[in-house]
C-alpha cells in the first residue's frame, strides 16, 4: 500500500509556470511507474507525464518540451513542473503509482486543481 498526495496547484496565467509535487507515503524506489495525469471538465482522464522504475520517462505530445517529471526517492517525491501553461490545460491533476516487485496495483492521490486563466 502507498498513499498518495499532491500539492502546488493553484491559479497561474496563461504562459506561467508551476511545479506540483506528490508526496508518497512510503520509499518508490521499488514502485514500477509513477505519472501525472490530468482530467478537465467533461474530458477522460489523460497521461500527462510518467517515469519508470528505471528512470525512462514518457509525455504526453502537447506537452513535450514544456513538462518536466522528476523523482526524489530521499523525499519520496514525485514532481511535475510545468511551463508555459495553456488555459486549455486546466484540470485536476492526479499522482498516480503503478505496481511493485510484489503487484501491479495502481494508487491515486486526490488531486490537485491547476486553473490556466488567459
Amino acid at each position: 500500500q502507498v498513499q498518495l498526495v499532491e500539492s502546488g496547484g493553484g491559479l497561474v496565467q496563461a504562459g506561467g509556470s508551476l511545479r506540483l509535487s506528490c508526496a508518497a507515503s512510503r520509499s518508490i524506489v521499488s514502485i514500477n511507474t509513477m505519472g501525472w495525469y490530468r482530467q478537465a471538465p467533461g474530458k477522460q482522464r489523460e497521461l500527462v507525464a510518467g517515469i519508470t522504475r528505471d528512470g525512462s520517462t514518457n509525455y504526453a505530445d502537447s506537452v513535450k518540451g514544456r513538462f518536466t517529471i522528476s523523482r526524489d526517492f530521499a523525499k519520496n517525491t514525485v514532481s511535475l513542473q510545468m511551463n508555459s501553461l495553456k488555459p486549455e490545460e486546466t484540470a485536476v491533476y492526479y499522482c498516480n503509482a503503478h505496481g511493485t516487485l510484489f503487484n501491479e496495483n495502481d494508487y491515486w492521490g486526490q488531486g490537485t486543481q491547476v486553473t490556466v486563466s488567459s
